[in-house]
């Protein structure tokens, strides 16, 4: 498998914005190569497809199913991928998230693109813990579309070995299949370089509002340390969206009555870390590797996060951070305790984060182990 430079790629992501914020270093490289470029995803703004044309790449608007579990809407999404993947007429397709890994990949293999290669950014809501009928109705349903899809990729590529075992446990993926596992979306180490650690001790957490993520738990340690330690400091930056588990704006009023700062939606998030001792993600979510952790590991900051798949790639067990178990707020509070009662740890363990950004977690190491895959 070697694509000739000149080849069209296709890039299918399933929210516009993130093409340029997690795939904008594999485009450009794409580009540098000789590729042309076709960058596809729902809400393609204005500003979206102007910095992918200032990248080098075409932009094209397509339509996802909003509703995964409505049939008839995910047909329709097919066939609308199917359609533009034959105008397109490209060579190779590189898609991420569930949808585009999914209905992406079967419509490419329909329209009779030659190389597919699907990346696994993390198993999602659908293989999340708990059994309400949708969450069951939701596995079911990714279970069968991965099952379709990854057996018509070329080479699926996975961001931790959790995924990959436990899609082939439930009969979604089958080794004869080529696959890689790469260090997650690795992180840009130039834009985010370390800084000096502020003289008060001051955590951060990033990520979308939803149970899973351990919001409910950092609200709680956080709450609990404040009583303890005042001069401590206790950030949350993210935003609520349409998950069946986002919390509500009255959850959110609450933490920052019990002494969390909440920050909303940022758009640069290298200032609130640059304020930040130690980065926190209590997350049970299923995760590729969370690339908040990564920019945190790149500014020389240490991590405390869940031993889940996905969190526990960006920790090596005391020496750049530290483990807990999900949903567990007394361990979480245990361990965010121990960088107050010692300010020593947050800059040696923050030292051997930066240390693994760039050993590991350089984006253009990841993005060379990809196109190395795809015979780009």
């Amino acid at each position: 498998m070697g694509l000739r430079t000149g080849e069209r790629v296709a890039i299918l992501g399933s929210y516009a914005p993130s093409l340029i914020n997690f795939r904008g270093p594999l485009i450009a490289e794409m580009i540098a190569r000789g590729h042309r470029v076709v960058a596809l995803a729902p809400g393609m703004t204005s500003d979206v497809a102007a910095a992918l044309r200032a990248l080098g790449a075409e932009a094209r608007e397509v339509s996802l199913a909003s509703n995964p579990l409505n049939p008839i809407a995910l047909a329709s999404s097919l066939r609308s991928l199917e359609r533009m993947f034959r105008e397109i007429r490209a060579s190779a397709l590189i898609s991420y998230t569930i949808q585009p890994a999914t209905l992406g990949v079967i419509a490419a293999a329909r329209a009779g693109v030659p190389t597919i290669l699907p990346l696994i950014t993390g198993l999602g809501y659908a293989f999340g813990e708990g059994k309400s009928l949708k969450r069951k109705l939701s596995r079911g349903g990714a279970i069968l579309l991965y099952r379709w899809a990854l057996a018509k990729s070329s080479v699926v590529i996975f961001q931790n070995q959790d995924d990959r075992c436990d899609l082939e446990r439930v009969g979604a993926y089958r080794p004869s299949t080529p696959s890689i596992v790469v260090n997650g979306s690795g992180v840009d180490i130039d834009a985010f370089h370390p800084l000096p650690l502020p003289a008060t001790p001051s955590f951060l957490m990033v990520a979308r509002l939803i149970r899973e993520k351990g919001v409910f738990e950092y609200a709680e340690a956080a709450k609990r340390l404040k009583a303890r330690h005042p001069h401590a400091r206790f950030a949350l930056a993210g935003w609520i969206d349409g998950s069946p588990t986002s919390i509500r704006p009255a959850d959110v009023k609450r933490m920052s009555e019990g002494g969390v700062e909440f920050l909303g939606k940022l758009s640069d998030v290298r200032p609130a870390l640059a304020a930040a001792s130690v980065f926190v993600l209590p997350s049970g979510y299923r995760e590729g590797v969370p690339r908040s952790a990564l920019e945190a590991m790149a500014m020389g900051r240490p991590i405390v996060t869940c031993d889940s798949p996905g969190c526990r790639e960006t920790v090596v067990e005391g020496e750049n951070g530290l483990l807990v178990p999900p949903f567990d707020a007394d361990a979480l509070c245990a361990a965010m305790q121990r960088f107050i009662a010692d300010p020593s740890l947050s800059a040696r363990m923050g030292r051997r984060s930066r240390t693994l950004a760039e050993e590991k977690f350089d984006v253009r190491t990841v993005n060379r182990a990809i196109l190395e895959a795809a015979g780009l």
